[in-house]
């Protein structure tokens, strides 16, 4: 088990690594030149970054379009460090948007992964991210994130848990550790898209 400083040391860095991808990438820069606007979600604008090397955007256009998102994709992806991109579309489902996922490999041959979903304006789920990652800064106590960044830390690399799964257990039931993480998710019946709000 990691001590505290060294969790909140590598949370601090990871953030910091973060802020960099984005601002070397021009990610912001890039779709509003395509019309549309990306928000930060997730665990980076709250220092929630361990081992899953993650970057979250939502984006949304006032005018949708398959080929501006695409245009927005193809000029990201001129960026050298960029080695793979997938694309979802889910504009016929519940969650109405596209998914573009965009591996990242650095210099030290650390990969990370950027999400960015661009969403239809009427989607249900358009802003609600925004929306929970606001509240969890508005909240997140010291005693919260260092649970948050250990539980992270003790997951087992070969595992998937989606931070908010994470969140939900420390801000909302006062889970504290792993071995307490591992028994309450049993007792969770967790949706694909979880649909809790701080």
């Amino acid at each position: 088990m990691r001590n505290q400083t060294d969790l909140l040391k590598t949370a601090d860095e990871n953030q910091k690594r973060a802020f960099e991808i984005i601002k070397e990438l021009r990610l912001v820069e890039i779709w509003q030149m395509h019309g549309a606007r990306a928000n930060l979600i997730g665990s980076v604008p709250n220092a929630l970054i361990m081992k899953n090397k993650d970057i979250d955007f939502h984006i949304y256009s006032d005018a949708f379009s398959i080929t501006d998102s695409f245009a927005a994709i193809a000029e990201i992806a001129k960026n050298s460090r960029i080695k793979r991109i997938s694309y979802d579309n889910l504009l016929d489902t519940d969650e109405m948007c596209i998914e573009w996922h965009a591996w990242y490999q650095g210099t030290d041959n650390e990969t990370w992964q950027i999400d960015m979903i661009h969403i239809l304006n009427e989607s249900p789920y358009a802003g609600k991210m925004e929306e929970v990652t606001r509240r969890i800064k508005e909240i997140l106590t010291p005693e919260m994130r260092l649970s948050i960044l250990s539980i992270k830390n003790d997951i087992p690399d070969s595992e998937k848990t989606m931070g908010i799964v994470i969140y939900m257990a420390v801000i909302r039931d006062g889970i504290r550790n792993y071995e307490e993480f591992i028994h309450w998710k049993q007792q969770q019946q967790l949706n694909a898209i979880i649909d809790w709000m701080p």
